[in-house]
């Protein structure tokens, strides 16, 4: 007998992603680095060829707009490490993720992506876990927030992408 609240999660996340999907078949790589004022939030390539975000621990007011790349690398940040925590794998520090590059973030994404949909089915739901919250939470409120972030971050970057489109 299947969990409704798996369904549930399921479907949201399908969703979702077919939402982000939309964003992702459309983003050329001269969008990721695009900047749409003074004030952003992007990554920076370094000597050693990796791509470094800016952060701070802190979040800045006002707060930097981000760019396309610097919200991959946020989402294949948040989301590996997410994998990391109800995988029981090991888990990354931040500095540890870092950007493929203009190229490689889509593909980086959709295999993010299809890892998630894989985990969700096996994950027990049930389960404690202590991310991304304090603990006394679940991993069914880990799947949830994950639905959650992840719309919430393809709505950014299809904005973004928009943006720039209607900008010429």
């Amino acid at each position: 007998m299947s969990d409704p609240r798996r369904d549930l999660l399921r479907d949201q996340y399908d969703l979702t992603w077919a939402l982000f999907e939309y964003h992702l078949e459309r983003l050329s790589p001269e969008d990721h680095l695009w900047e749409p004022g003074p004030l952003c939030w992007t990554v920076h390539h370094r000597a050693d060829g990796r791509w470094h975000p800016d952060w701070a621990e802190t979040e800045p007011d006002p707060v930097p707009v981000p760019t396309i790349a610097w919200i991959t690398w946020h989402i294949g940040w948040w989301w590996s490490v997410t994998l990391d925590h109800v995988l029981e794998r090991p888990v990354r520090e931040r500095t540890e993720v870092t950007w493929p590059g203009e190229e490689g973030a889509v593909p980086w994404l959709r295999e993010l992506g299809a890892e998630w949909r894989e985990a969700l089915e096996g994950i027990d739901l049930d389960a404690p876990t202590a991310f991304p919250w304090p603990e006394g939470r679940t991993r069914v409120d880990t799947a949830w927030w994950v639905n959650a972030e992840l719309m919430k971050n393809a709505a950014e970057i299809g904005q973004l992408r928009m943006l720039r489109a209607a900008r010429g």
